[in-house]
């Protein structure tokens, strides 16, 4: 990957899921240095010992930036000299959202905006950010904090020359094995004995490892063009299939016990919605949604439209491939975290 050789990354979130997984990934390039920021001294100095311990010929490489997304000001502390940013610091959890929404605003809207604004003063050259399916038709607050976040990478990309700040969204399905994410808390659950708890069967969800959500990270990277959101093609399932999937890995014989929707819940997710068909590209892999560059001034329309529409449609985990059982036991499998948590469940049994 030339196109970090020497650099500079700083990661916003670095101590979260998505930012060790980057982490991990670029640690193997000849990138220059890592900056991890985030407010947590707690995981920062977890990831310093763990890092030193396991990769001492790389761990030199990795700085730690203590500050928060929500002031400007700390962030400028950490961009000097920064060649690319991953901005992945969030609120995640769609209840904690739910019942506490201007918290969600603060962090996912108001510090994107801050990481943008010190990015672009800082001349950094690509800022990529990091989105959901539940931006798309948003239901809940946290889906709606992420739908702004993206409207305002989108408008931000329009202030600055592409050539001195590139900015980019990505916006993934569920990825699996993530902090707060449902398999960890399936898995707890097993080793306690109980039941395991699921919404509703049928619902939907796209599936995908953290490798192919940082694979993702690296095309927008190397491919995005400012103002773009880009989106990776998922495979899903039902939620009753992952549970078995999960289940018949661990203990088969593992009761299944239905709660319903929780706060803010949909039956399927969407990650290309029909709008932003019109203007997307299929890449193979990836979709492209460009950010509409028209002007504001709608006198246009009463004279000139567009009346050709791109064939594209709605890209959602009800129509994309659904997995079996099988082929989920087969993704679960190819994961570190379900290796290392099947040897320890089998010494223990």
């Amino acid at each position: 990957m030339s196109l970090f050789t020497g650099k500079t990354l700083l990661i916003t979130g670095g101590t979260g899921s998505f930012g060790n997984a980057v982490l991990h990934r670029f640690l193997q390039t000849d990138i220059g240095e890592i900056r991890i920021f985030s407010r947590d001294e707690k995981k920062q100095d977890d990831m310093r010992h763990e890092f030193q311990a396991n990769m001492p010929e790389v761990s030199e490489k990795i700085k730690f930036f203590i500050g928060d997304v929500r002031d400007l000001s700390s962030v400028r502390n950490a961009m000097h000299g920064v060649d690319y940013i991953f901005h992945a610091a969030a609120l995640k959890q769609v209840p904690s959202c739910e019942f506490f929404p201007m918290e969600a605003v603060r962090t996912n809207v108001i510090g994107t905006d801050n990481v943008l604004t010190a990015a672009i003063d800082a001349g950094v050259k690509s800022v990529i950010c990091l989105s959901t399916d539940k931006a798309a038709y948003p239901v809940n607050a946290m889906g709606t904090s992420k739908a702004m976040m993206e409207k305002v990478v989108v408008a931000k990309s329009r202030t600055v020359s592409p050539e001195k700040t590139k900015i980019c969204c990505t916006r993934y399905g569920n990825v699996m094995c993530s902090r707060g994410s449902v398999i960890p808390l399936w898995i707890e659950q097993m080793k306690d004995g109980k039941a395991i708890t699921i919404t509703e069967p049928r619902m939907t969800r796209f599936i995908m490892s953290l490798d192919e959500a940082v694979d993702l990270v690296l095309f927008a990277f190397e491919n995005g063009i400012s103002g773009d959101i880009l989106v990776q093609k998922a495979p899903a399932c039902t939620i009753e299939v992952l549970a078995k999937a999960v289940t018949e890995l661990f203990r088969p014989e593992t009761e299944v016990r239905v709660i319903g929707i929780r706060h803010g819940e949909k039956m399927y997710e969407t990650l290309l919605t029909n709008e932003e068909c019109a203007n997307a590209e299929d890449l193979g892999d990836f979709y492209r949604v460009p950010s509409d560059k028209r002007g504001l001034n709608y006198d246009k329309y009463f004279r000139v439209g567009d009346v050709t529409r791109n064939p594209l449609t709605e890209f959602n985990s009800d129509n994309t491939q659904l997995l079996t059982v099988e082929e989920v036991k087969e993704k679960l499998l190819s994961l570190e975290y379900i290796r290392n948590e099947l040897a320890a469940w089998e010494k223990d049994v």
